[in-house]
């Protein structure tokens, strides 16, 4: 299996604001994207990722966004079997909360 692609909070956070054209998928459970979410960003939940394989873009750069980035990264192996080009958001929304202010 193929180590899939890590992207920090930082590295996200200027890619986005450089205006690169990236998916962002969060899949975290509906309590906890209550919490907020990163702009753009779609929610799928972790378990229904199976039944919406056919709505995410082949040719794009997906980027998984979870709490802490064990469940994305999950995501992301099981989607890499179908060809999809997935990154991990390592640090998940923890992460990406600390250095907001950065």
């Amino acid at each position: 299996m193929n180590e899939i692609p890590q992207i920090t909070a930082a590295q996200l956070r200027q890619r986005l604001e450089s205006g690169e054209d990236l998916v962002l998928i969060d899949v975290r459970e509906d309590e906890e994207v209550a919490a907020g979410m990163i702009s753009g960003a779609q929610h799928i939940p972790m378990g229904e990722i199976p039944q919406h394989t056919g709505e995410l873009p082949k040719e794009a750069e997906l980027v998984f966004i979870c709490r802490s980035g064990a469940r994305s990264q999950r995501v992301c192996e099981y989607l890499r079997q179908f060809g999809y080009r997935t990154s991990n958001l390592s640090g998940g929304m923890i992460e990406w909360n600390e250095t907001a202010d950065a």
